[in-house]
């Protein structure tokens, strides 16, 4: 597993990251505090506070480099 911070501060962000998580057959989860939703929700990344950073959970073996260069546009450092 492997966790990056992530910045989804506009609905166009949260349409087009739901999107990119798609694509993928793994977990990722989002962890706001004391939430834990699955990042690949909607309606749940919408119940977060979005003006802060989040922290998102990639369960996966193997791929993680090309997980990580599709999620560029949301990871901050």
């Amino acid at each position: 597993m492997k966790t990056v911070r992530i910045s989804l501060n506009s609905i166009d962000k949260v349409k087009s990251f739901v999107n990119d998580l798609a694509k993928y057959e793994i977990d990722f989860d989002l962890v706001s505090g004391r939430y834990v939703i699955d990042a690949k929700s909607i309606m749940g990344i919408f119940s977060l506070d979005l003006s802060k950073p989040i922290d998102l959970n990639i369960h996966a073996e193997s791929d993680i480099d090309e997980i990580l260069e599709t999620l560029t546009p949301y990871i901050i450092e």
